[in-house]
Formats: structure tokens, C-alpha cells, sequence
């Protein structure tokens, strides 16, 4: 198994940029496939975006695109989100997501993950 732990939330005014990362225990992250999720009250759990870190292939939402990146440190173990020019709709919690196996496209959907951690919460001021 794997453990995952975010960090890097916050308040942040409109414009501004805030680095998620999502440190892995247990397991090289190098092997799996890993999203960020996010969830406001009252809405569902949404995928942000997603990497398959042995070949590569990333997913962005399309609210995100151009404004997010997501990358991956095999030495230290860790993903990072990358988010600039936020907005007031990015306000949520959000999460890190694992799936073993490292291949192929990442999956987008809740229940293709198997690990997650515990979530860290963003707010943008407009």
C-alpha cells in the first residue's frame, strides 16, 4: 500500500497561485498513477488533474487548463499541483489520489483509485 499526504492549501486572493503537493509513503510513487481531486461543499468529488508517471500521459480538466500543471519528483517521492491564476471557483477541498500501475492513460473517476489522502482545503477571495 501507499500513503499519501497533501500540503500546500491556503487562502489566496483571485490571481494568485498556491503549489499542492502530495508526499507518498510505503511504495515508489514511480508505480502508480496519481490524480487530484477536488470537492466543494456540496458538490461531488472532481478530477483536476492526472499522471501516469511511467510514460507520461497527463489529464487536465478543462477548467484548469492552461491555469494548472501537475508534475512528479521520483526522487522525493512527491506530486505536485501547480495552480496559478485562481479563481473563486477553485475554492474546494482537494485531494491526492493513487492506482497501481503505472501504464496507460490516468483515470478520471472516483472509483478508479485505490488510496487517497486525507485532503487540504484552498480558498480564493475574489
Amino acid at each position: 500500500q501507499v500513503q499519501l499526504v497533501e500540503s500546500g492549501g491556503g487562502l489566496v486572493p483571485a490571481g494568485g497561485s498556491l503549489r499542492l503537493s502530495c508526499a507518498a509513503s510505503g511504495r515508489p510513487f514511480r508505480n502508480y498513477r496519481v490524480g487530484w481531486f477536488r470537492q466543494a461543499p456540496g458538490e461531488e468529488r472532481d478530477i483536476v488533474a492526472a499522471l501516469s508517471w511511467s510514460d507520461g500521459p497527463t489529464y487536465y480538466a478543462d477548467s484548469v487548463k492552461g491555469r494548472f500543471f501537475i508534475s512528479g519528483d521520483s526522487a522525493a517521492n512527491t506530486v505536485t499541483l501547480h495552480m496559478n491564476n485562481l479563481k473563486p471557483e477553485d475554492t474546494a477541498n482537494y485531494y491526492c489520489a493513487a492506482r497501481a500501475g503505472g501504464g496507460g492513460l490516468p483515470p478520471r473517476t472516483v472509483s478508479m483509485y485505490q488510496f487517497w489522502g486525507q485532503g487540504t482545503q484552498v480558498i480564493v477571495s475574489s
